[in-house]
């Protein structure tokens, strides 16, 4: 049986590794492990030690990322080299979460029928095609749901704009923000005050996505060429 490993960025936040673990559970999988590539424990290798003394011998990674920034090109590799040469465990890497149709019907979920606006907050990346990316993730999740969908970067004055933003409204608790985080974290802690109504992260809710991508690797791996 193929083991899932979820790998998620890590954070200082406490309870940030919990919310990790809960969708990792979540997924239906088994066995499963969370892992995180800074901040939390275990990291990818003791993760993948952990699997191989339960006689595991491969595993599926599903990186809790959303773009391809520097941590899903560089650290994610790096991560997955070294913990396939300490555990002696065949990893296979599927693609992160991403901005595509998936992630938008998770967003459009989150809405409710009184909104006004939804702003998708979003940690926000020094990489100008990370950020392109969760603002058509927002073009996407408005054709979904016909409420205009905006992004703040929490990196760049993404509470200020919330702010400004509520000021346009005579009632901004109907401006909806939806973080695009996976779990808690420090960032999140930042529009703690706002008048907009700021939603609970993504958590479990991204669990048919995580079982998505773990299926499509282990099929892919599992698939045999046969001579004609």
């Amino acid at each position: 049986m193929t083991a899932l490993i979820t790998l998620s960025h890590g954070s200082r936040k406490p309870g940030a590794a919990a919310g990790i673990e809960r969708l990792t559970q979540a997924t239906g999988v088994r066995p499963a492990r969370a892992a995180h590539l800074e901040f939390n424990r275990p990291d990818l290798t003791t993760a993948a030690l952990e699997l191989a003394q339960l006689g595991e011998t491969d595993a599926i990674v599903v990186p809790l990322l959303f773009t391809q920034g520097y941590h899903q090109r560089v650290d994610v590799p790096r991560a997955l080299a070294d913990a396939s040469q300490a555990a002696h465990l065949s990893l296979h890497l599927t693609a992160g979460l991403g901005t595509g149709e998936d992630v938008a019907r998770v967003l459009a979920s989150r809405t409710r029928s009184g909104d006004s606006h939804v702003v998708i907050y979003s940690v926000g990346s020094s990489d100008t095609a990370a950020n392109d990316a969760i603002r058509e993730l927002a073009h996407r999740t408005f054709a979904l749901t016909s409420v205009p969908t905006t992004v703040e970067f929490a990196t760049r004055g993404g509470r200020e704009g919330i702010v400004s933003f509520c000021r346009e409204y005579s009632d901004p608790a109907r401006v909806r923000v939806i973080p695009l985080f996976v779990t808690e974290g420090l960032l999140l802690d930042r529009l703690a005050g706002v008048s907009a109504t700021v939603d609970r992260p993504l958590g479990t809710d991204l669990a048919g996505l995580v079982v998505d991508r773990f299926r499509q690797a282990r099929n892919a791996a599992q698939e045999v060429f046969v001579p004609c």
